[in-house]
């Protein structure tokens, strides 16, 4: 990664949820302790990541599918309620096929987090067409 000139970095991973009952069969049990480690080395990751950008090792961004825009700072984002975002959030990863008008509030989503992002951290890498859209992509809005 030191070898490129920009990171961008999306992150639509899932979080681990706490288990107040886990499992008893061993190999669901299992399960849960390869997902916790793979849970524990994206979060060392995504630390690491964030050091290197503060310290200006890395020039680039990170947005993830639990981001919260006002976060961003910045006033003229399309509209994306932390409430609604954080449900989007909650999509379990499968891979049965979501209904249309979800998808494109998912896409919404990750297209309005990826614009605030960007426009926010890297702007000034940019030629100077780096207006706020004006419009989602997909109708519905991310709610």
């Amino acid at each position: 990664m030191k070898n490129n000139a920009v990171v961008l970095v999306s992150d639509a991973g899932g979080k681990i949820a706490p288990e107040p009952y886990p499992a008893s069969n061993w190999g669901e049990h299992a399960k849960r302790v390869l997902d916790i480690v793979d849970d524990q080395v994206r979060n060392l990751r995504k630390r690491w990541l964030m050091d290197e950008f503060v310290h200006k090792r890395l020039v680039g961004t990170y947005w993830g599918i639990r981001s919260i825009m006002s976060d961003f700072e910045l006033t003229d984002t399309l509209p994306a309620p932390d409430s609604q975002t954080l449900i989007l959030a909650e999509t379990p990863t499968r891979l049965k096929a979501l209904p249309e008008p979800y998808q494109n509030r998912l896409m919404n989503w990750g297209y309005a987090v990826c614009d605030a992002a960007i426009r926010r951290h890297i702007a000034t890498l940019l030629p100077s067409q780096t207006a706020a859209p004006r419009a989602y992509p997909f109708p519905g809005g991310v709610g």
